[in-house]
Protein backbone atom coordinates (compact mmCIF):
# COMPACT_ATOMS: atom_id res chain seq x y z
CA UNK A 1 0.00 0.00 0.00
CA UNK A 2 1.34 3.44 -0.78
CA UNK A 3 1.32 6.28 1.87
CA UNK A 4 -0.34 8.63 -0.27
CA UNK A 5 -3.35 6.00 -0.57
CA UNK A 6 -3.25 5.89 3.65
CA UNK A 7 -3.22 9.19 3.92
CA UNK A 8 -6.09 9.69 1.57
CA UNK A 9 -7.70 6.98 3.56
CA UNK A 10 -7.03 8.38 6.81
CA UNK A 11 -8.65 12.15 5.47
CA UNK A 12 -11.60 10.69 4.53
CA UNK A 13 -12.28 8.87 7.98
CA UNK A 14 -11.44 12.05 9.29
CA UNK A 15 -13.86 14.32 7.18
CA UNK A 16 -16.54 11.72 6.82
CA UNK A 17 -16.97 10.76 10.60
CA UNK A 18 -17.87 14.23 12.76
CA UNK A 19 -19.50 11.95 15.13
CA UNK A 20 -16.60 10.39 16.67
CA UNK A 21 -15.62 12.39 19.57
CA UNK A 22 -12.23 14.24 19.55
CA UNK A 23 -10.47 14.20 22.66
CA UNK A 24 -9.53 17.74 24.09
CA UNK A 25 -7.60 18.97 27.12
CA UNK A 26 -10.39 18.98 30.23
CA UNK A 27 -11.37 22.55 31.32
CA UNK A 28 -8.78 23.71 34.14
CA UNK A 29 -11.80 23.67 36.79
CA UNK A 30 -13.31 20.44 35.56
CA UNK A 31 -15.41 19.10 38.40
CA UNK A 32 -14.52 14.83 38.56
CA UNK A 33 -17.89 14.16 40.41
CA UNK A 34 -19.50 15.78 37.11
CA UNK A 35 -17.78 13.22 34.99
CA UNK A 36 -20.42 10.64 34.66
CA UNK A 37 -22.84 12.52 33.47
CA UNK A 38 -21.20 13.92 30.68
CA UNK A 39 -19.97 10.00 30.05
CA UNK A 40 -23.93 9.66 29.74
CA UNK A 41 -24.73 11.96 26.39
CA UNK A 42 -25.33 10.08 23.48
CA UNK A 43 -25.76 11.09 20.12
CA UNK A 44 -29.42 11.14 19.47
CA UNK A 45 -28.92 9.48 15.24
CA UNK A 46 -26.18 6.91 16.33
CA UNK A 47 -26.08 6.50 20.06
CA UNK A 48 -22.57 7.10 20.23
CA UNK A 49 -21.19 8.50 22.85
CA UNK A 50 -21.68 12.76 22.43
CA UNK A 51 -18.42 13.18 24.81
CA UNK A 52 -16.71 12.85 28.33
CA UNK A 53 -15.53 15.81 30.44
CA UNK A 54 -12.79 16.18 27.80
CA UNK A 55 -14.77 17.64 24.49
CA UNK A 56 -18.12 18.95 26.64
CA UNK A 57 -18.13 22.41 27.82
CA UNK A 58 -20.81 24.59 29.26
CA UNK A 59 -21.56 27.43 26.88
CA UNK A 60 -23.71 30.49 26.43
CA UNK A 61 -26.88 29.71 24.11
CA UNK A 62 -29.94 31.41 22.75
CA UNK A 63 -33.29 30.67 21.08
CA UNK A 64 -33.25 32.30 17.82
CA UNK A 65 -36.73 32.15 15.82
CA UNK A 66 -37.38 29.58 18.06
CA UNK A 67 -33.68 27.62 17.61
CA UNK A 68 -30.74 26.85 19.72
CA UNK A 69 -27.52 28.52 19.01
CA UNK A 70 -24.49 28.60 20.80
CA UNK A 71 -21.51 30.25 21.37
CA UNK A 72 -18.33 28.13 20.72
CA UNK A 73 -15.15 29.48 21.87
CA UNK A 74 -15.42 31.29 25.02
CA UNK A 75 -12.67 32.33 27.00
CA UNK A 76 -12.37 28.42 28.55
CA UNK A 77 -13.57 26.42 26.01
CA UNK A 78 -9.76 24.77 24.85
CA UNK A 79 -11.11 23.06 22.23
CA UNK A 80 -8.96 23.02 18.92
CA UNK A 81 -9.76 25.65 16.07
CA UNK A 82 -12.95 26.82 17.90
CA UNK A 83 -14.92 29.52 15.65
CA UNK A 84 -15.87 31.64 18.69
CA UNK A 85 -18.90 32.63 16.81
CA UNK A 86 -22.91 31.48 17.53
CA UNK A 87 -23.87 28.64 15.30
CA UNK A 88 -27.23 26.71 15.50
CA UNK A 89 -27.42 24.27 16.47
CA UNK A 90 -28.84 21.17 14.52
CA UNK A 91 -32.02 20.00 15.86
CA UNK A 92 -30.65 16.51 15.34
CA UNK A 93 -28.21 17.15 18.29
CA UNK A 94 -30.38 18.70 20.59
CA UNK A 95 -30.56 16.18 23.75
CA UNK A 96 -33.99 16.76 25.49
CA UNK A 97 -32.50 15.56 28.82
CA UNK A 98 -33.63 17.37 32.11
CA UNK A 99 -30.97 15.87 34.42
CA UNK A 100 -28.08 18.86 33.72
CA UNK A 101 -26.00 19.05 36.55
CA UNK A 102 -24.42 22.31 35.30
CA UNK A 103 -27.56 24.39 35.45
CA UNK A 104 -26.15 25.86 32.09
CA UNK A 105 -26.09 24.99 28.44
CA UNK A 106 -23.63 22.37 27.53
CA UNK A 107 -21.96 21.61 24.38
CA UNK A 108 -20.26 19.10 22.43
CA UNK A 109 -18.12 20.24 19.49
CA UNK A 110 -16.37 18.35 17.60
CA UNK A 111 -14.87 17.61 13.95
CA UNK A 112 -15.96 21.82 13.76
CA UNK A 113 -19.75 20.85 14.62
CA UNK A 114 -22.22 20.60 17.32
CA UNK A 115 -22.53 17.26 17.86
CA UNK A 116 -24.55 17.14 20.87
CA UNK A 117 -26.37 20.42 22.91
CA UNK A 118 -28.29 20.47 26.02
CA UNK A 119 -30.17 23.48 27.64
CA UNK A 120 -29.50 24.69 30.75
CA UNK A 121 -31.73 24.48 33.57
CA UNK A 122 -30.77 27.50 36.03
CA UNK A 123 -30.23 25.03 38.79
Amino acid sequence: MSRGWVRSVVMLVLIYSPALPLHAAPPPDADPVLAPWFKSLRQPKTGISCCDLADCRTVQYRIVNGHYQAFIGGEFSRWQNPPYQWLDVPEGSVLHRHDNPTGEGVACWAGGAIICFIEGNGT
